[in-house]
């Protein structure tokens, strides 16, 4: 790679009067940088700059950033960047697998979603907390801790394991002002559900989870007022946001014991199964199924979430959109294993049953994929209030005819003026499962 870029470059001889030597040079346009290459020479007086030193080695994605803020080209010296450059700090050791054929059966379930939620919550809020660490240091120019972001992951897997519905339903859990870090723990978790659906092992279930959780690491590095920008991205504005694909790729490459299915995720996770992604433009034979998977849990999570310019769409939505461009987007067998593994009424969505009753969804059935337990949250018509109590849907009980109640459609919570979040406060599950039905 570098020797063709070289090749490509202007040689430009100079002298370095405070070496006393000569030494070849090569002009370099800053947004072909990257980590490990040594600057020599800016385009622009070193004065008037913001690095403190004249010459220095490309250590982190924040110089990066500051070199393509502050000049367009700059002069590399070759001959330091080579040694640099050769050195991969991540981890090879793990292996993507190259050729998976897929499960018909999902792994079993440990637990239920009963005995699960409390351990469950505790994991989402404690991992939620460190993703956020993890980026504010990025944004510091920090690199990322891989052993600690391995063994969260592997907390986040215990838990799917144990009960996937828990962490789909914390998935629901919303925060349009925390988006970036919760959307990460999202793609995470989702990545695992959908891994767990086509039975992978647990091994390949943490390397897959960590892909997700990474994955947008990159974005920190973009600047705030394009990250967060409400209205449409100009050109150049959407050519750095696009670029937090190469600098998520620069600074997990550069984090010592990241796994490397991580790595390329992280640059690959918006490429196209029909070659017209960015940033290269890669066939789908090129694409890992890691960055296959996560490449659908990312657009999952991104069209089901209030964003700044956008209201979030309902799940039946978003499958819906999936599968207009499963093939072309997004990886049609997976596609259509990550909607069987959510279900027609996943975890933490809204659904006004046949009786007119308004019902949160925490569980599914696997025998009974239409009938899963609700937390009814409101009476007939939504018009009066009750005592949430949870009712399976797939049950038999004399107090209700179960074959006569089912779920109509998937509403918003908003329509019906329903608080969402309290769902998610401790004891109100809980609560509910002690007057079941």
């Amino acid at each position: 790679m570098f020797g063709k870029l070289f090749r490509s470059q202007k040689k430009v001889k100079t002298k370095r009067t405070h070496f006393l030597s000569s030494i070849d040079l090569v002009q370099t346009p800053v947004h072909e940088l990257v980590l490990g290459m040594y600057v020599s020479e800016l385009d622009k007086p070193w004065l008037d700059s913001p690095f403190a030193f004249q010459g220095f080695l490309i250590e982190s994605p924040s110089q990066l950033q500051q070199l393509r803020e502050y000049c367009d080209f700059v002069y590399i010296d070759v001959t330091q960047q080579k040694k640099a450059v050769s050195k991969g700090a991540f981890d090879r050791k793990e292996k993507i697998p190259e050729d998976y054929a897929f499960s018909d059966t999902p792994l079993e379930k440990l637990s239920d979603f009963e005995h699960e939620i409390k351990r469950a919550s505790l994991t989402y809020q404690e991992t939620g907390h460190l993703v956020t660490g993890f980026m504010d240091k990025v944004a510091a120019g920090d690199g990322i801790d891989s052993q600690q972001a391995k063994e969260a992951v592997k907390e986040c897997v215990n838990s799917v394991l144990h009960s996937p519905d828990a962490f789909l339903w914390l998935s629901q859990l919303k925060d349009s002002d925390a988006y970036t870090a919760q959307h990460s723990l999202n793609v995470c978790v989702l990545s695992i559900v959908l891994a767990r659906q086509i039975g992978m092992t647990e091994t390949q279930l943490n390397q897959v989870g960590l892909c997700g959780m990474m994955h947008d690491m990159g974005k920190m590095l973009v600047p705030s007022e394009i990250l967060n920008k409400p209205g449409k991205l100009e050109p150049d504005e959407l050519a750095i946001m696009q670029s937090h694909t190469t600098l998520g790729y620069e600074l997990l490459k550069s984090s010592k014991g990241m796994f490397y299915g991580a790595v390329d995720t992280a640059l690959s996770h918006h490429e196209r199964q029909d070659g017209q992604g960015y940033p290269n433009k890669a066939s789908a034979s090129k694409l890992s199924i890691y960055s296959n998977i996560v490449a659908i849990a990312d657009i999952y999570d991104a069209i089901t979430s209030d964003r700044v310019y956008q209201k979030g769409r309902t799940h039946l939505e978003a499958t819906k959109i999936m599968l207009d461009v499963s093939g072309s987007h997004l990886h049609n067998k997976l596609v259509v294993k990550f909607i069987e593994s959510l279900g027609s009424y996943p975890p933490g969505c809204f659904v006004l049953l046949s009786n007119g009753c308004i019902g949160l969804v925490i569980e599914q059935n696997n025998r009974f994929k239409l009938r899963p337990k609700v937390l009814v949250v409101l009476g007939a018509n939504g018009a009066s209030a009750l005592d949430e109590f949870v009712i399976d849907l797939a049950a038999k009980s004399p107090d209700v005819d179960k074959d006569a109640l089912s779920i109509k459609e998937i509403i918003k919570p908003a329509e019906y003026n329903i608080d969402s979040q309290k769902y998610y406060q401790d004891g109100v599950i809980q609560n509910g499962f002690s007057q079941k039905k």
